[in-house]
């Protein structure tokens, strides 16, 4: 893919695909998947691609999803005009078009006729081919899939036990879907020496704020507390609590946004303290992480 003439953006759009698709390409064959957020048949065929793509992954084929609406000069590229589109790569060139294999055995058909003409290298993937893979279960959790996104990771752990960041994405996705106990012997069975690396951080944040979701009258009882009494910052602080483990995290930050904005030093703080640990548990790159720090400076400095 040529890269004369592009600007900033797209040139790191370029860089990412020749990391992703192009070099791993040299030696295995790349099925490429142009989905979108939006899409139901993307997300139907999604489950069967990330099958035929595990099944195949001794045979040397590999799976790379493209986001069309984040990778919108990628899709140009390729002249994506509809999605799905999946191609398959060998040695950074498309070598077929898989789009209208919907099926599994129709997939793993048109594979077999490929694999059979072109001279891809068998076994599992190395671990630079891992990035894609990652990616995805990086993906699927941002989409609201942490389901899926619990085997992506777990995919890539068998391929590579000390990978530090695919033991993290499972810890995250496990918490994202409310697996919490699960998630706290993953991490409390981590190899010493891995649970230092800076990844855990993360997990570990999200792990210290999670809890068993209360009950609703529990939430009733602490609103019916706040009502008799506005200035109750206990009760305010533990429905906050209560609000975040039951996965309203808006709810949770607009109290303690509150409190902040009414008493920003009460009890040392507490409250700016504990959405600052929100903040770490989700992600200082989170979209709503930024907007809601946004308003917590406005609060502070405005």
């Amino acid at each position: 893919m040529a890269s004369l003439g592009l600007n900033l953006e797209e040139q790191k759009a370029v860089d990412r695909f020749r990391a992703a698709v192009v070099e791993p390409s040299m030696t295995k064959l790349v099925i490429v998947d142009f989905w979108a957020t939006w899409c139901g048949p993307c997300k139907a065929l999604s489950p069967t691609l990330e099958k035929v793509a595990a099944d195949y992954a001794d045979k040397g084929v590999i799976l790379v999803k493209i986001d069309v609406d984040e990778d919108q000069f990628i899709a140009a590229q390729f002249q994506v005009r509809s999605v799905p589109t999946v191609y398959a790569m060998f040695r950074g060139q498309p070598v077929a078009d898989l789009t209208k294999a919907r099926g599994e055995t129709e997939l793993k058909q048109m594979l077999d006729q490929i694999l059979a003409q072109i001279p891809v290298e068998a076994g599992a993937a190395p671990v630079q081919d891992l990035v894609p893979l990652l990616a995805m279960g990086e993906d699927l959790i941002a989409t609201g899939e942490a389901e899926r996104a619990i085997d992506v990771f777990a995919q890539v752990i068998e391929i590579a036990p000390d990978n530090a960041p695919a033991h993290a994405g499972l810890l995250r996705a496990l918490i994202a879907a409310g697996h919490i106990e699960e998630a706290r012997a993953l991490l409390a069975a981590l190899d010493p020496e891995m649970a230092k690396d800076p990844v855990f951080a993360q997990p570990r944040a999200a792990l210290a704020l999670a809890g068993d979701a209360p009950e609703p009258d529990e939430l009733v009882a602490l609103r019916a507390a706040i009502a008799a009494d506005p200035d109750d910052f206990d009760a305010q602080l533990a429905l906050a609590n209560g609000l975040y483990a039951s996965g309203d995290r808006d709810g949770a930050a607009g109290l303690l946004l509150a409190m902040v904005a009414k008493d920003r030093a009460w009890h040392e703080g507490a409250a700016r303290t504990r959405l600052l640990q929100i903040f770490e548990a989700i992600g200082l790159e989170d979209p709503w992480v930024a907007a809601t720090r946004r308003k917590l400076s406005a609060v502070l400095f405005g």
